[in-house]
């Protein structure tokens, strides 16, 4: 559905995405609901760590052997950045290095999701604030991305549980507020840089 959107506005895919995601979120809250399992589904879409036992963590290690893989192909994705045509110039195997790249990263997010639950701005602020700093080249910054990201999220968790003790905020609550003033500042701070 995303290719029938007119190329030169692109800033309807995202607007895309937040309709297509606003449908799934209303299939799975009905089903929820129709399975008397509403409270399970809230932990699960404000992204709670109170949620995650033993036995429910274990497929992070999975997500940690792709973290792997993608970093053993960091350069190659990394050569993505710069074009197509560019890619192909270089000798890279364009569309399958593309799809490589697109099942590593939607299979490390979806388990990650299935554990934790939807934590949002992680994915977004993270990367961005890394690449202004250490640049694009992805077997440098993967590893600062990944402690940045975590950094984010202990920060915001920590806030959650300190910010009305002896309750817990939802990390993914928290992570909502300051990721979306992170976004905005990286946002506003790229338009004045142009």
């Amino acid at each position: 559905l995303a290719h029938r959107l007119p190329p030169t506005q692109p800033f309807l895919v995202p607007l895309f995405g937040l309709v297509y995601g606003g449908v799934i979120g209303a299939a799975a809250t009905f089903a929820a609901w129709h399975l008397d399992l509403l409270q399970f589904l809230e932990v699960w879409m404000t992204g709670e760590f109170s949620g995650i036992l033993r036995g429910r963590y274990e497929l992070l290690w999975v997500a940690g052997a792709l973290v792997v893989l993608a970093w053993w192909t960091a350069d190659r994705l990394t050569m993505l950045s710069l074009g197509r045509d560019v890619s192909i110039g270089l000798g890279l195997n364009y569309a399958g290095m593309l799809r490589l790249g697109l099942i590593i990263v939607s299979a490390i997010t979806a388990l990650t999701v299935v554990v934790v639950g939807t934590i949002p701005f992680v994915g977004l602020v993270a990367p961005n604030i890394v690449s202004r700093f250490a640049g694009e080249n992805l077997r440098h910054t993967l590893p600062w991305v990944a402690g940045s990201g975590a950094a984010l999220v202990l920060a915001c968790d920590i806030i959650g549980r300190l910010i009305r003790f002896p309750y817990e905020v939802p990390v993914g609550t928290i992570l909502g507020v300051v990721g979306a003033v992170l976004f905005l500042v990286l946002l506003l701070g790229r338009n004045s840089n142009d």
